[in-house]
């Protein structure tokens, strides 16, 4: 797959553009990655390159969970799902692990920042909470939304990830 982000589904063989966006998985991982971050200092002080990899690593594991839980959820009765829909499922949930990169780079380059440790997971912590709010908001555009439709998408997205903000806040690191 040549995407990074999850842009809206070119035209397929008959020309025709998706009937629908999905910027869920982008979304859903924006408030993994902050939950990751929010509770990794809960449990001990992890270095730059453990909490990378926990956000890249959880990032890769839900992504396979809702696969899995994708095929197994709409099996047709007595049918097993064949390796193209195993690739199309898995293309369609990698926006999962797509929202870990900006947070866990976030954490990465901190250091050049004069950044600690606190700081980069706040900073990691912020560039979650932004991407979910901006994914949420270009879902919105994308499927045809007001910009009105699209601000409220943002704000309840925002209060999601103000609530792992308070949690990160609540733990006192």
């Amino acid at each position: 797959m040549n995407r990074f982000f999850p842009w809206p589904r070119r035209p397929d063989r008959t020309g025709r553009r998706a009937s629908r966006t999905d910027f869920a998985g982008a979304v859903y991982g924006s408030l993994l990655a902050a939950s990751v971050i929010a509770t990794a200092g809960a449990v001990g002080d992890f270095p730059r390159l453990q909490v990378v990899v926990l956000l890249l690593v959880t990032g890769l594991v839900f992504w396979a969970a809702h696969v899995y839980a994708s095929l197994a959820g709409e099996r047709q009765v007595g049918g097993r799902p064949d390796w193209a829909e195993i690739r199309r499922v898995g293309r369609h949930e990698w926006g999962i692990v797509e929202a870990a990169v900006l947070p866990a780079a976030a954490v990465a380059v901190s250091p050049l920042l004069g950044l600690g440790l606190s700081g980069a997971a706040w900073l990691a912590l912020a560039v979650a909470v932004t991407q979910q709010v901006g994914w949420a908001c270009l879902g919105a555009l994308y499927a045809g939304a007001s910009r009105t439709e699209a601000a409220v998408e943002g704000a309840v997205n925002l209060v999601l990830g103000l609530v792992i903000v308070a949690a990160k806040a609540a733990l006192g690191h």
